[in-house]
């Protein structure tokens, strides 16, 4: 499937489109003037596959914050590109911080809050000379949310006086899309290229981000961020986010993407990293770490000794995965299977690189495991797991070139 052409976009040493992997980046959700607790969790989402992270600065304190969490990142071997995110005044903390301006990799700038009525143009234009001055790239970030309404509401009176006007959501479709593109043409009126900049148009339903983003595909070639603006909660969050981001992904749209999801109480915020990568991975565009298939269960596997094993392999897939990625070259895309009966466990253990077939309930644990392929030996009684485990790791050490 073509991927869409679009210009490439070097941000801190990560390209966005030009043809590059799609990318997965996340946000903090730290108070930015806490440099140590942003520091963590900007190296908590890179670790778990983050490759850029943006961060609040929404206040002198955050901006202030700002080199301290790059310092204390590089003191750590963080090496992640930083966007700051700017809403309201980061005309402001942008020049009166200039340590903060370099610090970060590039500047999300919301045209629809940068500044109003006869300001606009003038805040917008200080923070694209900032970004010239450092040789930053930005990303013109629309919202529906906080849209420019004075825009809004000329497309409206104008939509208005048509003959056969246009539905009111359509009027606002077009104004998202007008407005990322009237917006990166000024900045390209400034001086900045198109390899500076990256467009957005996020919306929080799932059909309305599917037009917006098919139509501002259709009117240039600026790469994408794609992204739901917020996706909810929970698995209605990873559904919505799944849904609209499949369909603009295999239309060859999106060079870039952010999962929205409103984490649980005290949840993990690596979450959404994860989720980011599982839907790049199960549509073959990236390989992240290795698949695990394994069946549903059915009145064959009402025992936990599936359950159990399923678990198990995937916990420690996703544990050892950072040391082999480190050692190893092309681990990610071993493909495993943990299956529970007979019916069709053999034969999708045989389509994986390793896989394992338990029996079913109400018999004892008699596991084949298969290797390339072919049956090699068969695993029985309590240590399955750990015996499976050392399977995988010799798998990994003769089928895998090491790093030079």
């Amino acid at each position: 499937m073509a991927r869409r052409k679009s210009v490439a976009v070097d941000i801190g040493g990560v390209m966005v489109g030009g043809g590059a992997p799609i990318v997965v980046q996340s946000m903090t959700n730290t108070d930015t003037a806490d440099a140590e607790g942003t520091a963590a969790q900007v190296e908590a989402l890179h670790r778990a596959g983050s490759e850029l992270v943006r961060i609040t600065v929404d206040r002198e304190a955050a901006a202030e914050a700002v080199p301290h969490i790059k310092e204390k990142l590089l003191a750590r071997g963080v090496e992640v590109p930083l966007v700051g995110d700017f809403h309201y005044i980061g005309h402001k903390l942008l020049t009166k911080y200039p340590d903060c301006a370099e610090a970060l990799d590039k500047y999300r700038i919301n045209p629809g809050n940068v500044g109003f009525r006869e300001k606009r143009d003038k805040q917008f234009s200080t923070m694209i000379e900032v970004a010239l001055e450092y040789d930053r790239p930005v990303r013109i970030g629309v919202n529906w949310g906080s849209l420019d309404q004075d825009l809004l509401a000329h497309m409206m009176d104008e939509n208005a006086k048509q003959a056969d006007p246009l539905d009111g959501n359509d009027v606002m479709h077009e104004a998202l899309v007008v407005s990322a593109i009237e917006n990166a043409k000024r900045a390209e009126e400034l001086g900045m290229g198109r390899d500076k900049i990256v467009l957005s148009c996020k919306v929080s339903e799932v059909q309305s981000l599917i037009s917006v983003y098919s139509e501002l595909a259709r009117r240039g070639d600026y790469a994408l961020h794609l992204g739901l603006t917020e996706a909810g909660m929970g698995s209605k969050g990873v559904v919505a986010s799944t849904a609209a981001l499949s369909v603009l992904l295999q239309q060859g749209i999106g060079d870039t993407i952010r999962i929205s999801l409103t984490p649980e109480p005290g949840g993990d915020r690596t979450q959404e990293v994860v989720v980011a990568q599982q839907i790049l991975q199960t549509m073959g565009f990236r390989a992240f770490m290795p698949l695990v298939t394994a069946c549903p269960g059915c009145g064959r596997t009402t025992s936990t000794t599936f359950q159990e094993l399923a678990n198990k392999i995937q916990g420690y897939v996703r544990e050892r995965i950072p040391e082999w990625r480190e050692i190893y070259t092309g681990v990610e895309e071993m493909q495993l299977a943990v299956m529970g009966c007979i019916v069709n466990g053999p034969g999708e253990s045989k389509h994986a690189d390793i896989g394992i077939s338990l029996p079913g309930t109400g018999e004892e644990p008699a596991a084949p495991v298969f290797v390339d392929g072919e049956k090699t030996v068969t695993l029985r009684g309590k240590g399955i797991a750990e015996e499976f485990q050392k399977i995988i790791d010799d798998y990994v050490e003769a089928n895998y070139e090491k790093r030079a």
